[in-house]
């Protein structure tokens, strides 16, 4: 909820450059933020308001989508007019609205997407419908002005996939999972071991006074090549060995949740290095120049960062990872993509905007050549 710079209200330098609003609200959390993109190409995040509340869902072990809905009618309104108010703006000084269209839980995308028609029909320019996907792969150009083309490792609750990203809107798929998704597997194990939610955060602090090598987890995917991810197997052996660990009350003792989180972290943290190794290998990029980027998130935990560090220093990558706080879901990557999009003249007409319909389903990238990727009724999965 931090207001990163001060406005500037009398010209120059950091005045320069078009505003534009970002909503997102594909989840849980409600999000709005202010960035400008500068000539240069440089961001100036002037707000970044993210409204969260895991008690909201904290009885049902996981995100209810009617609940996380109702929640973003709310507290959409408020949390864009403290975005405003932070930035120092009103609605009339912003150039576009940009607003997560998909992938995510349709009632929340319908929410946010809704919104931003309403407010782009108010100041009568562009509406940006963006790929939540695409918002986490472009962060690292807002954060770091990372250049392009780049390998990227988007890990997150719902995604695990690694994209070769050679440009705007020019995204590849070298992998991604068979099953479970690593923020879906990370939530269970905290369910698993009584942690809580959200999971991700949960076991990375119960990991801190465990040791990741009591238990012997399996590698998946150990003897099969290519760059696709695997997660159920991990989550069984964890459900197998809490069973075993737990007394007749139903209980785990401090010691052996700490253990058991800690040897999952590291397995899951293992099993994301080796298959993005095999996918820099992939790339055919010469050492010294390749850049990964990790980006969602479960890009913020310290360990399976210091992991992927090691793998790139291995081949002779550089890691590039956004702050914790823009690898989790925000306005501010939002509104970057928008952003983004609108220097490159890749707004799309008023009309044509205001008739897009959001999506539950919305592929970033197709799948690697000869595969399938799964269908049904509500279109092609992320």
């Amino acid at each position: 909820m931090a207001n990163e710079h001060a406005h500037k209200p009398n010209g120059g330098p950091e005045t320069a450059g078009e505003v534009v609003l970002g909503i997102e609200t594909s989840c849980d959390d409600t999000a709005a933020a202010l960035v400008r993109r500068r000539p240069d190409g440089t961001a100036q995040i002037l707000s970044n308001v993210v409204w969260t509340d895991h008690d909201d869902h904290a009885a049902f072990g996981g995100v209810v989508p009617e609940i996380a809905a109702r929640s973003h009618v709310e507290r959409l309104d408020l949390v864009v007019a403290r975005a405003l108010r932070e930035a120092g703006m009103a609605i009339a000084d912003i150039d576009a609205v940009a607003a997560t269209a998909g992938p995510g839980l349709i009632g929340g995308v319908m929410v946010g997407l809704t919104a931003a028609k309403a407010i782009a029909m108010t100041i009568g320019g562009p509406l940006i419908p963006v790929n939540h996907l695409e918002g986490h792969a472009l962060t690292v150009r807002m954060t770091d002005r990372a250049e392009f083309p780049f390998l990227l490792l988007l890990i997150s609750g719902g995604h695990t996939q690694l994209v070769w990203v050679a440009g705007l809107d020019d995204y590849r798929r070298l992998g991604s999972t068979i099953d479970d998704a690593a923020g879906e597997a990370f939530d269970k194990t905290a369910k698993l071991l009584g942690l809580g939610q959200p999971g991700g955060p949960r076991v990375e602090s119960a990991a801190v006074g465990g040791r990741a090598d009591r238990y012997d987890l399996p590698e998946p995917l150990k003897t099969r090549p290519g760059c696709d991810f695997s997660f159920s197997g991990l989550k069984t052996a964890v459900r197998e060995i809490a069973v075993r660990m737990t007394d007749a009350e139903g209980r785990m003792a401090g010691q052996d949740v700490a253990d058991l989180a800690a040897a999952f972290q590291h397995a899951a943290a293992r099993h994301l290095a080796r298959r993005t190794g095999n996918a820099m290998e992939l790339a055919g990029v010469a050492s010294g120049q390749g850049r990964l980027v990790v980006a969602g998130g479960v890009a913020a935990n310290c360990t399976i960062r210091a992991i992927l560090n090691t793998e790139c220093e291995c081949k002779g990558w550089r890691l590039i990872a956004p702050p914790a706080k823009y690898c989790t879901d925000n306005g501010a990557m939002i509104a970057w993509a928008g952003a983004e999009r609108l220097a490159a003249g890749m707004a799309p007409p008023i009309d044509e905007a205001l008739a897009f319909a959001p999506r539950a389903r919305w592929p970033l990238a197709p799948p690697p050549e000869g595969r399938a990727i799964g269908g049904g009724r509500k279109g092609p999965k992320a």
